[in-house]
This record gives C-alpha cells, structure tokens and sequence, in this order.
C-alpha cells in the first residue's frame, strides 16, 4: 500500500513540473530511476506541465553547467598557481647577465629580423613581448638609448596619435626617435574587426656588436 502511495505521490509531483532530484528530495527517499521511469511511461501531461517541466529541467541543467565552470575554473587557477610557484627561481636566474643574454638571444632569433647586419629590428603586436625584449636588452648590454628607433606599423582607420602615445609609454623610448607611422594600404576602407588591436610596434637598435653577439649566441646554442 505504501508503494501505491508513493507512486501516486511522485505522479502528482511529476505533473506539478518536477524532475527526479526534485521528487527524491520532496519525498526525501532515493527512487531508482528505472523505477520512475516505469511510473512515468504512460503519464500524459498536459502542455502547461510540459512546459513546467521542460523549463525546470533546462533550469537544472543551466544550474549544473554554471557549476561546472566555476569548479573548472578554481581547478585551472589552483593548476596555474602552483606551476607559477614551481617556475618562481626563474625570476632570479634571468637576474644573472649571461642567462638573460641566452634569453634575449632566443627571443630575438625567434621573432626578430636576421637581414639587418647592422641593427636589430623587433617587431610585435604584443606589449609584453615588446617590453621584455627591451628589458632583457638593456639589462645585458650597456645601451645607448640614442640609437633606438620606434615605428608604428598600424590600420588606416586607427588613431595613430593614440597608438604613438601608447607604445613609447611601453617602450620609454623617445617621442623624437620615432619614425612615421606605416599604413597598411590594404586596409584602406576596412574597418578594423578587433577594437583592442595596437598595431605592430617595430624597434631597431642600431649596434652591429650587439646584433652579432646575439647570433653568435643562438648560432652556438644551436648547434650543442
């Protein structure tokens, strides 16, 4: 008799929109699914318990899926943190002249210009790259910031007093060593579709001793 009390209950349930975490919960007994399945087969509900229903169990699932990036994110934080603790000596080693040499070496080699026998010419899009080649450098070599350059290389439809000011506060470099702006003709017309975008900023050092000291480098590097 309990039985068919219960089922009836958890019918009455099911037709008022709830889900099976809902109907355990109320009647606070762990009702197999198999078990509400049977119950539930022939169970015609009307188009407002339909609906009801269909709204409460998308209201669960958002729920559930909320949850579930909030935990994934605490997860990939705790992972990130303890990676960032493991790679802290790093900070102290790049301190030492010769570390941060082979570091500036590689960068360079990685993403500068080779063509230049005379100079050194970086380009990037992103500040940090841009402002750890400019530390590096000027941590390992006793620099003459006379002989840096800056040039902007953006979009037509970009504010390029507005990116000058920008990439000499990143660079510490001179408004009077920067070189006019280059427009790429091909975006003439074309508006940009990345608002955030800060256009390439290019530096060049003019040392033929700096540029071959950082090739003899990676050349050796190389080749160990």
């Amino acid at each position: 008799m309990r039985s068919r009390n219960l089922r009836d209950e958890a019918t009455h349930l099911r037709k008022r929109g709830k889900t099976y975490g809902d109907i355990h919960k109320l009647l606070d007994r762990k009702i197999p699914k198999s078990t509400l399945n049977y119950w539930f087969k022939n169970l015609k509900l009307s188009e407002s318990q339909r609906i009801l229903l269909e709204k409460r169990v998308n209201s669960k699932i958002k729920k559930a899926r909320f949850i579930a990036v909030k935990v994934n994110k605490i997860r990939r934080q705790n992972y990130l943190a303890s990676i960032e603790k493991r790679i802290q000596h790093l900070g102290i080693l790049i301190q030492n002249t010769d570390v941060a040499k082979i570091a500036v070496a590689m960068l360079y080699f990685g993403e500068g210009g080779k063509n230049r026998h005379g100079a050194l010419m970086f380009g990037n899009s992103d500040p940090r790259m841009i402002s750890l080649f400019l530390r590096l450098l000027r941590n390992c070599y006793q620099i003459d910031e006379s002989k840096f350059r800056c040039t902007l290389q953006c979009r037509a439809d970009q504010n390029i007093k507005r990116l000058e000011k920008y990439w000499l506060s990143i660079t510490k470099i001179p408004k009077k060593q920067l070189y006019k702006a280059q427009i790429d003709p091909r975006t003439i017309g074309k508006p940009s579709k990345q608002p955030d975008y800060k256009g390439v900023c290019r530096i060049d050092y003019f040392s033929a001793d700096v540029y071959n000291e950082l090739k003899i480098i990676a050349q050796y590097l190389s080749g160990m």
